[in-house]
């Protein structure tokens, strides 16, 4: 694979902007007194055997790395956010804090829709009603959710730093110069946003999860439950083979509803926000060994990241 088709990608955490490619994962974070922050996260992916490397495998390789590094940067951010880049957050605390959220999650996405959907099914609602029913309720609260953290000022800012991500993985993908000037050009709409997995996943779910619909209520709700990595996998190759052609007029057209979503999970960037998803991006393509004649940023707009 070469740099032109290597899906360059990151995501927006506290005050700053990750980046990835294949050699490296770079966070960029303001300091409280404007500065930047920057740490570096080696990826050994290209050693990996070439089972690990195939369709829907790659995918659930791929989620458990994403995972992985967006933990990393997450803290990282954390701990530049409150002025102290050398203290970490207790691995007890972490794991609270995540069976908490996949625990609640699961009980907003899975089990309530589920819930709802069963009891139409007792009103007399015939097996494939109640499957629509419990899709689109699914799909209501994905999207419900998106719309009401879309609300909260403090996510508003790293919405902002969201759309910066975008629009430098635009900028680099059109080979446009990764300037301040040049990035703030792009729109913060991108066919491999995190946001339109999350839709395209409950709609993949809805296919997938037929395949257990004739099970009891709570066998079904544990099916399901244990799918959801393999439908998460899938979404994933979906929305890459999707963004392969998204050159093409009908996929455009058909990946319109999921990309409109990006509107709630994106704002428009400052030029400090832009410079910090610059200096994510600019020492991952150095470390893929794309020279420097493909990223044209001058000195005083990275004075930040020294």
């Amino acid at each position: 694979m070469d740099e032109q088709r290597f899906a360059y990608g990151g995501q927006a955490v506290l005050e700053g902007v990750m980046m990835r490619g294949r050699r490296q994962a770079t966070v960029a974070v303001h300091r409280p007194n404007g500065d930047l922050a920057l740490k570096h996260i080696p990826i050994s992916g290209e050693d990996r055997p070439a089972w690990m490397k195939l369709p829907i495998i790659r995918g659930l390789v791929g989620l458990r790395d994403a995972f992985s590094i967006g933990k990393q940067a997450l803290d990282f951010s954390t701990s530049v956010v409150i002025g102290d880049e050398e203290e970490e957050i207790s691995p007890l605390v972490q794991g609270t804090i995540f069976i908490g959220a996949m625990a609640i999650g699961i009980g907003i996405f899975v089990v309530l829709p589920s819930l709802i959907a069963n009891m139409a099914s007792r009103m007399g609602a015939p097996l494939l009603l109640r499957e629509v029913i419990e899709g689109a309720l699914n799909l209501s609260l994905v999207v419900g959710y998106i719309y009401a953290i879309s609300r909260l000022r403090d996510i508003q800012r790293v919405f902002g730093y969201h759309g910066a991500e975008h629009k430098a993985i635009n900028a680099y993908e059109a080979g446009a110069p990764l300037t301040v000037e040049s990035v703030r050009s792009f729109t913060r709409i991108h066919p491999r946003c995190g946001t339109s997995f999350l839709v395209v996943t409950a709609l993949i779910g809805f296919v997938i999860f037929l395949s257990v619909s004739g099970l009891p209520l709570w066998q079904r709700i544990g099916a399901r439950i244990v799918m959801i990595p393999l439908v998460a996998a899938v979404a994933l190759e979906a929305l890459r083979l999707a963004a392969a052609h998204y050159h093409r007029s009908w996929v455009r057209r058909l990946l319109a509803p999921t990309l409109s979503t990006q509107y709630l999970t994106t704002r428009e960037p400052d030029d400090a926000m832009i410079a910090a998803a610059i200096a994510a991006l600019v020492p991952v393509l150095a470390a893929d060994g794309i020279t420097a004649h493909r990223v044209a940023v001058p000195e005083h707009e990275l004075a930040l990241s020294t």
